[in-house]
């Protein structure tokens, strides 16, 4: 049974930093790109950043570049996002997603939530 379960959300207040971390069970984790979503009231949910299995390839919507960094561990199977330097508009629900061609999962979500 494919789990993902996230953590390390919370409040913050802007210019703060926060880390996200992804717990995975249930497959083979190297062979899987893992990807940090979000998603805020009102908007679609969107791809924050992301990494290929064996962690050579990354990639992050312009928004959070030079602030946010995601990593994986493949001997704990976990994956996290460092987000650094945090503003109002980072105020989302973060998803964990596992991806392996046409296979995809999730996780139930953190909130982030980034106010004074």
């Amino acid at each position: 049974q494919v789990q993902l379960v996230e953590s390390g959300g919370g409040l913050v207040q802007p210019g703060g930093s926060l880390r996200l971390s992804c717990a995975a069970s249930g497959f083979i984790f190297t062979n899987y790109a893992m990807n940090w979503y979000r998603q805020a009231p009102g908007k679609e949910r969107e791809l924050v950043a992301g990494i290929s299995s064996v962690g050579g390839v990354l990639t992050y919507v312009d928004s959070v570049k030079g602030r946010f960094t995601i990593s994986r561990d493949n001997a704990k199977n976990m994956v996290y996002l460092q987000m650094n330097s945090l503003k109002s508009e980072d105020t989302a629900v973060y998803y964990c997603n596992a991806r392996r061609v046409v296979e995809s999962h999730w996780g139930q979500g953190t909130q982030v939530t980034v106010s004074s």
